[in-house]
């Protein structure tokens, strides 16, 4: 059972919603998981000079998670090789996680609960909704349709929009000018320490769910207004405080 924890009580003039992907929305470690072991498997096909290469757990993966695929391959190198053989390697091994993250992107994923009705009951509260992930634009758009879940945003930034990514607040910021909104008005809705720092430093509020990833470490300790069961709780906590349009 999840212990909800409330810093912020008072959610009056909320007029925008930015919700994370990976760990939030939808539970993607074993489409992670399944990419990243598969793109170890060809790096050896291609390097045979390198031996074999042990395979990574579930576990090892979702520690990594959260920080863009970039960040993502060279820890995963980092665990497997030597550091010169990490650099060398990296070139080959993100284009060949590239290439297998496309073909399994959401065949090992599942939409955590109450985000779909989470979604739907923001959407009817007037707030205006984007998706910001560190997810690469070509993982995500093909997973929020898949999903169902980009018909919730009229907004969707990936990792690669901009030259800076969460924890950095650029995408954040950029989203509340689109939206011609103070940050102040806007919340971000996350699972980790990376989500809350961008939120923080952008001056808007941020919600964190428990159930993610936050790279492998507990989200109790992460500086954020509150955690909060699911998508559908924040929905809630917002209705108390925003008139249901007529």
């Amino acid at each position: 059972m999840t212990t909800e924890i409330l810093r912020r009580t008072d959610w009056r003039g909320i007029e925008a919603v930015i919700v994370d992907l990976d760990g939030t929305m939808v539970d993607t470690a074993g489409d992670f998981h399944a990419a990243v072991n598969a793109m170890l498997l060809a790096l050896a096909h291609q390097h045979p000079d390198l031996g074999p290469v042990q395979p990574m757990s579930a576990g090892e993966i979702v520690g990594f998670v959260g920080k863009g695929s970039e960040n993502l391959i060279r820890r995963v190198l980092d665990a497997r090789f030597s550091p010169l053989h990490a650099n060398g390697l990296f070139a080959d091994a993100y284009a060949l996680y590239d290439r297998e993250y496309v073909r399994i992107n959401g065949q090992f994923s599942d939409v955590y609960p109450n985000v779909r009705e989470g979604l739907a009951a923001l959407k009817r509260l007037g707030l205006r909704m984007a998706c910001v992930t560190n997810k690469p634009w070509n993982f995500t758009e093909p997973l929020l349709a898949k999903t169902g879940l980009a018909q919730y945003f009229e907004l969707v930034y990936g990792g690669d929009a901009f030259a800076l990514r969460k924890p950095d607040p650029y995408p954040l910021l950029r989203v509340a000018e689109a939206f011609r909104v103070e940050p102040s008005a806007v919340l971000a809705i996350g699972d980790s320490e990376n989500d809350a720092r961008a939120a923080r430093a952008a001056g808007m509020g941020v919600l964190l769910m428990p159930y993610g990833y936050n790279h492998g470490n507990p989200v109790q300790g992460v500086d954020a207004d509150g955690i909060v069961a699911d998508i559908a709780r924040v929905a809630a906590l917002l209705a108390d405080h925003r008139p249901i349009p007529r």
